[in-house]
């Protein structure tokens, strides 16, 4: 995974938080949890995770910089 392609963008209008963790085409994504979505290519790599409800889900409005995105990193290691 190259960090150059790691990138977090929040909605405050929507309250929803993306996580890219891989350029590419989304083909489809999976709904792990009730608002959190894991965004899959054609070849069922992880390309994202979408937040739904963001400041719900995490309990508070996000602040974004490269600390927070390092710890959203690891994430997906730990979801299969």
């Amino acid at each position: 995974m190259k960090k150059a392609n790691q990138k977090i963008y929040y909605d405050k209008k929507t309250d929803v938080l993306w996580l890219n963790l891989k350029s590419g085409a989304e083909e489809e994504y999976k709904e792990v949890a009730p608002g959190i979505n894991l965004e899959l290519d054609k070849k069922g790599e992880l390309l994202g995770i979408e937040i739904l409800n963001a400041s719900k889900v995490l309990g508070t409005k996000p602040k974004i910089n490269q600390k927070s995105f390092d710890q959203f990193a690891s994430v997906p290691h730990r979801i299969k």
